[in-house]
């Protein structure tokens, strides 16, 4: 299965190439999704889950990659945890962002520990290297919906939610 993550990977950083996060560093956007599967497999998170973290944003940021696409790479499994974690890019934000409260319920563990870590990366991020034109009421209202998200999930592991919870608390000291 070690085979799966690293062929994850090497796809992620393929197709993430010239990527960067918004924050004034402009860190390369594959340390984004390394981060989230680090925690994802320190979370417990089984293989499939691990290499679906690394693909997370694949389907959304990087057409004209599909769904099919990553199943005919991955296998199904990856693929349906890559699926319940991808937003319908031609939804408005606001559309997108709502629908990620109201199905957060109904998220299999897997993608529900792939939501988990990607909230606690984009969170720390925040504080660490915050995108540049974001103000500070911006930055708290993305912790507010971000907590929204995490605890409307069913499958919350204990070590997950601590350093979600963790990440949070710090980002919030830092702006307040």
């Amino acid at each position: 299965m070690t085979d799966l993550i690293a062929r994850a990977r090497a796809f992620a950083e393929a197709q993430h190439a010239g990527q960067t996060r918004k924050g004034a560093e402009a860190a390369p956007y594959i340390t984004h999704v390394a981060e989230v599967a680090e925690m994802v497999q320190r979370f417990g998170g089984p293989p499939e889950a691990v290499a679906a973290a690394l693909l997370h944003d694949v389907v959304e940021d990087c057409p004209p990659t599909d769904i099919k696409d990553i199943a005919d790479r991955f296998g199904a499994t990856v693929a349906a945890i890559v699926a319940e974690v991808t937003d319908d890019k031609t939804l408005p934000k606001a559309e997108r962002k709502r629908l990620q409260v109201v199905n957060a319920a109904r998220k299999s563990p897997q993608a529900a520990l792939i939501k988990i870590a990607d909230k606690t990366s984009n969170v720390r991020a925040i504080e660490q290297a915050p995108p540049t034109d974001w103000s500070t009421a911006r930055k708290l209202a993305y912790l507010d919906w971000a907590e929204q998200v995490v605890t409307a999930l069913p499958h919350r592991p204990v070590a997950a939610m601590t350093a979600f919870t963790r990440a949070l608390d710090d980002t919030r000291a830092a702006l307040t």
